[in-house]
């Protein structure tokens, strides 16, 4: 688990299928390495695709709130959005962004993995759900 309070541009668009959704990521991740990587502040993107081929993620980490509103000031908008129109035009598929307002979200908790409570044999009795196939019980 991570301590890490970041901040975060989340890009989501719904896609018509596998074919689309790979070829939105690649398309976008040449438009964040051209675009956004080398600017301060600037940690990752990731991307996530849904396994039902109808949605396509795009996390993009910043350092700070402050790094990501100087990229915003000091980038070209205008140039990254003409190219990201090009890359949704030049898809055989169809993909439509689902953002609503501006697409920033920080971080303000995170639950992670802890210890489990021991049975009474002094290890974690498994339910049913849980036991492997063709375990007896």
């Amino acid at each position: 688990m991570t301590t890490d309070r970041g901040f975060y541009s989340i890009i989501d668009y719904t896609v018509d299928g596998q074919a689309t959704q790979t070829a939105l990521v690649d398309a976008f991740a040449e438009i964040i390495e051209t675009w956004v990587s080398h600017y301060p502040g600037y940690r990752s993107a990731r991307f996530h695709i849904s396994t039902d081929g109808t949605r396509v993620y795009n996390i993009v980490a910043w350092e700070s709130e402050a790094s990501y509103r100087d990229f915003v000031a000091m980038s070209d908008t205008e140039g990254r959005m003409a190219a990201i129109g090009a890359a949704l035009k030049g898809l055989a598929g169809k993909a439509e962004a689902r953002m609503t307002g501006a697409p920033t979200y920080r971080v303000v908790r995170e639950v992670g993995p802890r210890p489990t409570a021991p049975g009474p044999t002094g290890v974690r009795e498994r339910t049913a759900h849980q036991r492997s196939p063709g375990a007896i019980t």
